[in-house]
This record gives C-alpha cells, structure tokens and sequence, in this order.
C-alpha cells in the first residue's frame, strides 16, 4: 500500500501553541492518533478567532464543516511537550479550501504531523437543514487583511 505523501507550503499564516496533557496520551506513551485531530480541531478555532470571528458557527452568517482530513506523521509527540501548529488556508474552491496544518515540538523544532483539513462553508436550507454555501467575499477579504493573497 502506498503511504500518504503531503508537501508542505514555504509560508504559513497562523500559528498556535499547545501543550500536550496526558489525556493527549495512549497506552503506548505518545500522542495518540485520535488526539491529533483534536488538537488540529483546536488550532483550527484559534485560527478562525484570530480572524476576528467568534467561532466556526458565524463566519460571515455561515458555518463550517469539516470535509475530509488528512495527516502524515512525521515522529511520536510525548506528554509535557508543546506543540507549535502552523496553519494557512490554501487550494481553494467555490465553497471552501484546504486549511493545511503542520505540528512541531516547539523545543527542538522536532516535525510531529503534517496535513490538511478540507473546510466546507454550509447554511440554512430552507425548510430546515443545512446546505452547502459559497465562501463568503468578506472571508477572503479578511485573509487578504492579513496578508494572504486568495485566488479569486
């Protein structure tokens, strides 16, 4: 079976510090697989209120869903380490884009995981539910404020 190959971006736009808990660890001592998409979850809401919005249920009158997820381990992360994670938003499309993500032990540097997370913009439909939206223009514009350049 083929492994997962992901390349990174030269530059990210985010960045984040978290520390690892021990309920962060499995039975094997290091970071368990289930508690990296935790924390990307995690980085990925600062992300989006170092935007200046609330959380990931009002971005401009929308919300967000996840997609799809990929990660690529790089080294095993171990309790009482911080985790550097790294984001920028890239790869976008009509209703949505990638928010690729990179996690480095802060201490050494040392690279822990590296992926994406593919974010799709949903609102209301009508008679209930929920439906795929376009990527709101004000949402780019705020990336573009934060010096980064958006295809249109």
């Amino acid at each position: 079976m083929a492994r997962i190959q992901f390349e990174l971006p030269e530059q990210f736009l985010f960045s984040t510090d978290i520390p690892i808990y021990i309920s962060h660890v499995n039975q094997g001592g290091h970071l368990d697989n289930a508690q990296l998409l935790s924390l990307v979850s995690e980085a990925r809401l600062r992300f989006f209120r170092w935007l200046g919005y609330r959380g990931e249920l009002d971005i401009e009158g929308l919300s967000i869903v996840v997609g799809d997820m990929m990660a690529q381990y790089k080294s095993e992360a171990f309790y009482g380490e911080t985790l550097q994670i790294d984001m920028v938003p890239d790869d976008f499309n009509r209703y949505g884009f990638d928010l690729v993500f990179r996690l480095r032990d802060k201490a050494s540097g040392r690279e822990v995981a590296r992926g994406k997370t593919g974010v799709v913009f949903v609102g209301d439909a009508p008679g209930g539910g929920k439906k795929v939206a376009p990527l709101p223009a004000a949402f780019r514009a705020r990336l573009q404020a934060h010096g980064h350049a958006t295809p249109a």
